[in-house]
């Protein structure tokens, strides 16, 4: 059974001890509670607002959702440089504070650690932002406060309408380079073109016709040359024969046609019934056009050359005598022999070229249609470009006039009344608390450690003898007021010594509370949540 008089006896007898860490304790938490300085926070209110222009009408270019914006512009306020300028300029660190020496890694930690950003809602509900700063002067927080909701609307204005007109800049730039490839693909298809005039795939057919129609020609060709051959041939038999054409020229009537005038009228025939059916700039109306009147010159020199026989006009230009019949016949048939010896190499050099051409418009027609569709594929691009720069202009617009999502001021931040920390009674409760639980863990721990007999009990369980009596210890009076005395002066000792230390590490080496803040970054949450 437990022998709760004896453990009571023990605790009073150690009662000095456990003063002493509760005199401590409470020391402690009450130069703490008299000595820290007042904290104020103060706090402002955002409301992230959507946009004030429906998107079927006209859309914003800055499609970052709220939350991740926010978590943006929060780390791009609080970055070193920012907050740095921030504690110069507001002298946020002022003299209290100078003789302390805060290196800049420090001033970012703190600041980093009193300004609260906090957002609410989303997802369906409107997005609430809360800022709020701690400061040992109520106008210094809220002014700190104000100036990180000024930053944090300037740094959202910024954002916005840096991305929508860095998206309106691409897309100039995007259709200012789809325009030059425009050009340039435009520029080598008429290059394309003039290179490869002549073997084109949109004159293939109209080549097609003038290689038909020049071979058709060739071969009558060969039918006149073969008939001039035959006739030359024939004079020349007469001639041998006769000695002379009077034969022939009995035979043949004075108004009878000559070769040339027969071919003529056959030519105008055919003209005539060509013309009747094709336009007159059909390629086949046009190479008949060439023949009459290339006939017709002939013609007229055969004429010109028979009057000049008759009337004697013409003589051999070696005997100096005038020209025969047969002679003038020969020459005229010569003539046309090498006339249409020049017309086949003429009208050969043209099958050739035309032949040449052909065989090289499946590759041209394959080039050129490359060509076409990447010009076809540019134009696409550009257009979808024109588009969105149209769309990229208009959401510029839209975040210049702030009618895009925005965030807007509920409630700026005010002065408090009141200080927020610290907790002043329950920090003296709290280290009074601390006193008497290490006072009970000493006690514990003193007589975990001692081994020694205390009572009868001790002396039956170590030793299995039972006493027959105990004489307890006896102090007299005087042994008990030396011992008050004593213990009365330790415990004033103690305390001194804590606030003396206290007072003097506060004036001389730290404010007490930078001190206990260094302290407080190194607890647990959970002990930070107590203290509060």
């Amino acid at each position: 059974m437990l022998d709760l008089g004896f453990y009571f006896a023990l605790f009073m007898r150690r009662l000095p001890y456990f003063l002493i860490f509760v005199v401590a304790g409470t020391a402690i938490g009450v130069s703490l509670a008299l000595t820290l300085p007042p904290s104020y926070t103060a706090e402002a209110r955002l409301v992230v607002e959507s946009e004030q222009i429906p998107d079927e009408l006209a859309a914003s270019t800055v499609r970052t959702e709220a939350g991740e914006q926010l978590q943006i512009i929060q780390q791009r306020i609080l970055t070193r440089d920012t907050l740095l300028d921030m504690a110069n300029r507001l002298r946020i660190y002022g003299p209290r504070t100078a003789g302390v020496g805060l290196r800049p890694d420090q001033i970012v930690a703190d600041l980093r650690n009193r300004i609260q950003i906090r957002t609410s809602g989303g997802r369906g509900s409107a997005t609430l932002v809360n800022i709020s700063f701690s400061a040992d002067s109520a106008a210094l927080a809220a002014q700190v406060t104000n100036e990180v909701v000024t930053a944090m609307l300037e740094e959202n204005v910024r954002m916005r309408t840096g991305v929508s007109g860095q998206t309106l800049e691409f897309f100039e730039q995007e259709v200012e380079r789809l325009d030059q490839e425009l050009t340039n693909h435009g520029a080598q298809i008429i290059a394309f073109q003039d290179a490869k005039k002549g073997a084109l795939p949109d004159s293939l057919e109209f080549r097609r016709g003038q290689l038909a129609a020049a071979q058709e020609r060739l071969l009558q060709l060969s039918r006149e040359e073969a008939a001039l051959n035959d006739r030359r041939a024939g004079l020349e038999a007469i001639y041998e024969a006769n000695g002379n054409l009077n034969a022939l020229a009995r035979q043949q009537s004075p108004s009878a046609a000559s070769p040339s005038q027969a071919r003529l009228r056959a030519l105008r025939e055919r003209y005539s019934s060509s013309v009747a059916v094709l336009a007159l700039d059909n390629p086949r109306n046009r190479v008949l056009k060439q023949q009459i009147d290339a006939l017709e010159k002939i013609v007229e020199e055969e004429q010109q050359a028979a009057l000049q026989a008759q009337v004697g006009g013409e003589v051999n230009s070696e005997t100096g005598t005038p020209l025969s019949l047969y002679d003038i016949q020969i020459a005229d048939l010569d003539n046309q022999l090498a006339f249409l010896t020049n017309r086949r190499a003429v009208i050969e050099a043209e099958m050739e070229e035309l032949q040449t051409s052909i065989d090289a418009t499946p590759a041209n027609t394959i080039t050129l249609n490359t060509l076409e569709r990447d010009f076809a594929a540019a134009r696409v691009q550009y257009d979808q470009a024109v588009v969105n720069r149209g769309r990229a202009e208009t959401g510029d617009i839209i975040e210049a006039l702030s009618k895009g999502e925005r965030i807007s001021v509920i409630e700026q931040a005010v002065p408090p009344a009141e200080p927020t920390s610290p907790n002043r009674p329950k920090l003296a409760i709290a280290g009074m608390g601390a006193g008497v639980m290490m006072g009970f863990a000493f006690i514990v721990l003193l007589e975990l450690l001692n081994t020694s007999i205390r009572r009868p009990k001790d002396i039956v369980d170590k030793l299995e003898v039972t006493p027959f009596g105990v004489l307890p210890f006896i102090r007299t009076r005087r042994d008990r007021i030396r011992r008050r005395l004593l213990l009365t002066l330790i415990l004033c000792g103690i305390a001194g010594v804590i606030v003396g230390g206290l007072w003097a590490a506060n004036t001389y080496v730290m404010p007490l509370d930078l001190i206990v803040k260094r302290l407080t970054d190194e607890l647990p949450p959970w002990v930070l949540d107590l203290l509060r």
